[in-house]
């Protein structure tokens, strides 16, 4: 990687080392900051806005956001090579949404290939295919969420549409990627069987797609939402419980996928 790559710059709000989750074996998360939907239930409400912000966190103000460049990031990835090459971990690029910096991402992917680091990218999808397509070369595993089936029912808990999603899915997918799918399931949104069977059809018809990972709906984000100064909307939402999310689990798996909760 030349020095003009290594300088290109992103923003991120948060780097998560020693991970589980987000992808196989021990991983580092890099959280970059923007997103393009807006859903209710959103753990990470700080990512959303892509500007640099203030958020009070136990009473005290804290700076969400910085500006990094490749070979920074790098260098923090690079501690923890040995627990990748032992684990078969890597680097995941979370968000916010990863697809909306791609100058930035794509090349700190190259980055990591070319030191021999597994890459994935957690993303909903929702940008243009072109850009999408600039990633491809360099993802080895996309985590990818399909919130629901019914177009207005996704716009009235995201904020936007979903047939730029399920079209980019299908795209992703016939583009011969690692594509596992994913369903954050939130109660009066998409916890009844019916609509996580109609998820789990659609995922079978996506070529080479094996597996649905359904997430339970929590409220660990919550108090992010007042050191924000917002409402936070599902403050009364109940998580479902262990019975709920096998119920759910076992009726997703009736497609043929192999199905899990949590990922």
């Amino acid at each position: 990687m030349n020095m003009e790559k290594k300088a290109v710059t992103g923003r991120i709000f948060d780097i998560q080392r020693f991970s589980i989750h987000d992808g196989p074996g021990i991983r580092t998360i890099i959280f970059l900051k923007g997103c393009g939907l807006r859903c209710k239930w959103c753990c990470n409400p700080e990512s959303q806005r892509p500007e640099i912000q203030s958020m009070k966190v136990q009473g005290k103000e804290k700076i969400i956001g910085r500006d990094v460049t490749v070979q920074e990031v790098m260098e923090e990835i690079k501690k923890d090579y040995n627990y990748y090459r032992r684990s078969g971990g890597g680097v995941t690029l979370s968000g916010g949404e990863a697809l909306l910096q791609p100058d930035f991402a794509v090349e700190l992917l190259k980055a990591c290939q070319d030191f021999g680091i597994s890459t994935a990218i957690e993303t909903a999808g929702f940008a243009s295919f072109d850009v999408i397509g600039r990633y491809l070369p360099y993802v080895d595993v996309f985590l990818m969420d399909i919130k629901h089936m019914d177009c207005k029912k996704h716009e009235q808990f995201t904020g936007r549409p979903n047939e730029l999603i399920l079209e980019n899915a299908r795209k992703i997918a016939e583009a011969g990627a690692d594509l596992i799918i994913r369903v954050p399931v939130v109660p009066t949104f998409n916890e009844t069987r019916e609509e996580i069977m109609d998820i789990a059809n659609f995922a079978k018809t996506l070529p080479g797609v094996k597996e649905l990972h359904l997430l339970p709906y929590h409220r660990l984000g919550q108090d992010k939402y007042e050191g924000l100064g917002r409402t936070y909307d599902l403050a009364e939402l109940v998580p479902p419980d262990n019975v709920h999310m096998s119920m759910l689990a076992e009726a997703a798996g009736r497609s043929g996928l192999q199905c899990q909760i949590g990922g």
